[in-house]
């Protein structure tokens, strides 16, 4: 008899589990969560500890309101260009540490799914999961016929939780449909239809195991790609059972150097198996966080998770070819065009900010590590394009979009110094003595072939340079830019003044009707509102301080 494992249940896993109820649940996490980062703005209480109280809040949350929203935050969890270092540390947490459920259930799964007791179709099974994931939990075991498995059970209840997130998500869509205006630029309809449709996908293992067997075809003359054998015997919708094949965890990257792994050979194996997914094959692995890829200890790439897999169709994949190696050659009119054509911008009359901007990414970036300071250099058009709001996100790009963003900041954990065009390298001379036939093969040969000759004839040092005077004589951006400083401090000082003079009127409406409500014998209410007066009175008088510092110094300075 196995020993059942402890686990509180969290609020999602109740088997009593209303849609106003659920809905209840979402949109209040939402709203408690965009409340705290108000109010920490607000104090300017915005250090190391208080962003970590709010990201151990934020992940508890997300444990509590289950898988959908454990997948954003597996998304977000390698992003430390865009997300605090707190944040990310906690949300690394979601990616295989979620809390697992009880051994015996698992068990029950297998056996009711099977048809057979659990020592019949196994002669070792390990009660200890390897790793729980937000849709299910791995175990390791071994079959009569002497090889290493793990059996991945899917959480019971899962099918019924995903019909109630669509209900509530559907909501929560609809709600910013009619409040917020920034909603009309995005097709959330179609991302919510494409977003679901592949959750379902996903929760059906025969669905993940076809998926596993196709992809492994796929990279079967690749030897630095490895992909577990599908074990169909023991294969249902709800557990699935593949070959064992440890490895080190992608992102870990003290214990791969301690194993002596070249780390740029697993960036070029990583950014080359999924320009070939995307770009070759039209078949590709579209949640590849750190939790579904491993390192093996001869430096190989280990795939293990094929539930979320996405298709290119074959008009996306020619537009794509052109569009990565306009990329490579800095071609900012092709890249342009294609993003116009693919629906991820939209043309506006005045394209001009959004083409500075493109050249500006393909000019700095594509080389070398991203520097985010150098956004400052071009922080007009970034306004500007922000104003227009031409870029929108198609529901068919969006899952290359995040696979693509979730693997760049993959490597850049592993090496800093990465870069996308050295990566690709093996990839694009692999294209060039490709022998293959068919118009896609011929389409990337031709653009790989042009980009080598592209790279022959550079132009020197001193050509760049007056090419680059020219442009910039012809744009207008050469000019001449004059602030005057005192009128920067005075608006300094009368945004002060306006705030403090806010925070006064606040302070004297919540008096009175404070003092209303207590002569009318609401304790209650006026306790409450005169605890907001007593708010108001400290950011009043914290403003005023703040006023009267500033003032002092910019006398100081005018002297």
């Amino acid at each position: 008899m196995l020993t059942q494992i402890d686990s509180k249940p969290l609020r999602w896993q109740r088997t009593r589990y209303s849609p106003l109820t659920r809905q209840l649940d979402v949109f209040t996490a939402c709203g408690l969560f965009m409340f705290f980062l108000w109010w920490d703005r607000s104090l300017a209480n915005n250090t190391s500890g208080q962003k970590r109280k709010r990201a151990i809040w934020l992940v508890k949350t997300m444990l509590d309101l289950g898988p959908t929203f454990i997948k954003i935050g597996q998304a977000l969890s390698t992003r430390a260009d865009i997300l605090p270092l707190e944040y990310v540390e906690e949300l690394e947490k979601l990616q295989d540490k979620v809390p697992p459920f009880s051994t015996d259930q698992a068990v029950a799964i297998i056996e009711a799914e099977l048809g057979n007791s659990l020592f019949t179709l196994y002669r070792d099974f390990d009660e200890q999961p390897l790793a729980a994931a937000s849709l299910g939990q791995v175990h390791k075991a071994r079959l009569h016929t002497g090889e290493d498995v793990i059996v991945k059970v899917q959480r019971p209840g899962l099918k019924q939780l995903f019909d109630l997130d669509m209900q509530a998500v559907r909501r929560m869509i609809q709600f910013c449909q009619r409040n917020f205006s920034w909603s009309k630029f995005y097709n959330l309809d179609e991302l919510y239809n494409e977003f679901f449709m592949i959750l379902y996908q996903e929760i059906d293992y025969i669905k993940e195991g076809k998926n596993a067997d196709r992809f492994r075809e796929n990279f079967k003359n690749y030897p630095g790609i490895l992909v577990p054998k599908v074990y169909w015997k023991y294969t249902t919708h709800t557990v699935l059972t593949m070959q064992y094949l440890p490895g080190i965890k992608a992102d870990d990257r003290n214990q791969l150097l301690a194993y002596g792994i070249d780390l740029k050979r697993v960036n070029q194996l990583g950014i080359c198996c999924y320009l070939k997914q995307i770009l070759q094959d039209g078949f590709f692995q579209a949640d590849p966080h750190p939790g579904n890829i491993a390192v093996s200890v001869e430096g190989n790439l280990i795939f293990y998770d094929f539930g979320m897999m996405a298709e290119v169709k074959a008009l996306a994949k020619d537009q794509m070819i052109k569009a990565f190696f306009a990329v490579l050659k800095k071609d900012t009119d092709v890249v342009l065009d294609t993003l116009i054509d693919i629906g991820l911008i939209e043309s506006v009359s005045d394209m001009k900010p959004v083409r500075k901007m493109v050249k500006f990414l393909l000019e700095e970036f594509t080389e070398k590590p991203v520097d985010f300071q150098m956004f400052n250099q071009i922080k007009e058009e970034i306004y500007i394009m922000f104003e227009q709001q031409p870029f929108r996100l198609p529901a068919q790009m969006m899952f290359i979009l995040k696979s693509l963003t979730t693997l760049d900041g993959l490597a850049r954990t592993l090496d800093p110094k990465y870069s996308l065009v050295a990566c690709a390298q093996p990839f694009v001379k692999s294209l060039t003595i490709s022998q293959q036939r068919g118009n896609l093969v011929g389409e990337l040969a031709k653009q790989a072939r042009d980009f080598i000759k592209f790279r022959l004839q550079q132009p020197s040092k001193t050509e760049v340079l007056i090419r680059r005077l020219e442009e910039r004589l012809e744009e207008g951006e050469l000019q001449i830019r004059v602030r005057s400083v005192e009128s920067d401090r005075a608006l300094r000082r009368i945004n002060l003044a306006i705030k403090t003079l806010i925070y006064i009127c606040w302070t004297g409406f919540t008096l009175i009707a404070g003092a209303i409500l207590l002569i009318g014998n609401y304790q209650g209410w006026a306790v409450f509102v005169l605890v907001l007066s007593l708010f108001g009175l400290w950011m009043s008088v914290r403003s005023l301080f703040n006023l009267a510092i500033r003032e002092r110094l910019d006398r100081i300075a005018e002297s």
